[in-house]
């Protein structure tokens, strides 16, 4: 990445911060407006508990009157993370493909706000693109774990699901095992293989399904450099997204004292505080110490690729141009 962005590393890196902190703030209000939209279940659901524990019922009863009112606004807080995920990658890969742009061409430094205004021109397309990505690349997902999960429930003919401590038969091993791990791994492969589409989109103005597949033309000649970055970028998140839940547990128990004071001691909206909040803090994690990473990938092997292909055809213009050698 260093020839590609070096020189605007700081300004590219604030840029990320910059967006990091307002994703941030997005992340932690629709967090706060989940809780606060379920807050009158959650009282529903310790009165219901409190009912079944006087009446010395199973733990299991306890808290089963009332969680259908929290599917609703769980789904509405689960889809406003993903479009606020969304966003958060559109804005970046724009933005590093911008600068790397502009850095080729010899242009000046470029400020973070200027950065911003120039990304912004095509962030509506810029979305659709890693939209269609992240569908292709889910896809994919997807197709892998229905495949495990058939095999699991034995719907496959001829493969039988073995049971722990048992030898695995080698129908079994294979297809409830080795095909779907096959499948995920295409998922980096085409994830980076499909990430220059921004660039292309916001560099060239292409459409989105075009900008889509002219980054799957684009790579493939470097499919084996592509399946490389998409694992080493995939490992980056989920060695981030792991320590950050891991250090995050300590002040974990001090968010979860603040919850029963403010909930009056309502362990149940307190328990899915807890469970939930080391998850969305790892993950907000990810733009600042990963994205500037993949995003200055990204645009590295676009603009690698993209002259590779413009010197082919200035290459083949110029053969073609060539006037016919004469003889003897």
């Amino acid at each position: 990445m260093e020839h590609a962005v070096g020189p605007y590393r700081g300004t590219l890196y604030r840029f990320a911060l910059a967006v990091s902190a307002v994703t941030a703030v997005l992340a932690f209000a629709i967090l706060a407006g989940g809780f606060a939209a379920t807050w009158g279940a959650f009282e529903d659901i310790r009165r219901y508990a409190d009912r079944n524990i006087a009446n010395e019922d199973s733990y299991y009863a306890y808290a089963d009157g009332g969680t259908e009112s929290l599917v609703g606004p769980g789904f509405v807080v689960f889809a406003l993370a993903l479009v606020l995920a969304l966003l958060c990658v559109s804005v970046l890969h724009s933005g590093y493909a911008v600068g790397a742009a502009h850095l080729r061409r010899g242009g000046d430094p470029l400020s973070v706000g200027e950065l911003w205004r120039r990304s912004r021109a095509r962030l509506a397309s810029s979305v659709v693109t890693n939209l269609l990505t992240a569908l292709v690349v889910a896809a994919v997902v997807f197709a892998g774990l229905v495949l495990f999960d058939l095999a699991q429930r034995e719907r496959i003919p001829g493969v039988e699901r073995t049971d722990l401590h048992e030898t695995a038969t080698p129908q079994y091993a294979v297809v409830g095992f080795v095909v779907p791990i096959v499948i995920w791994c295409l998922g980096p492969l085409l994830w980076f293989r499909l990430s220059g589409a921004t660039a292309e989109t916001v560099l060239e103005g292409r459409s989105p399904f075009v900008a889509v597949y002219r980054s799957w033309v684009l790579t493939r000649r470097a499919r084996a450099r592509a399946f490389g970055l998409g694992l080493v970028c995939c490992a980056a998140a989920v060695a981030v997204f792991v320590a950050g839940r891991w250090l995050f547990q300590p002040f974990n128990h001090y968010a979860g004292l603040g919850m029963l004071w403010l909930s009056g001691d309502n362990v149940w909206i307190t328990g899915m505080l807890m469970k939930v909040l080391p998850t969305v803090v790892a993950l907000l994690l990810v733009p600042p110490l990963v994205m500037p990473l993949v995003s200055g990938e990204v645009a590295r092997l676009h603009g690698e690729l993209r002259a590779a292909e413009e010197t082919a055809a200035g290459s083949a213009r110029s053969a073609d141009a060539a006037p016919p050698s004469s003889g003897p």
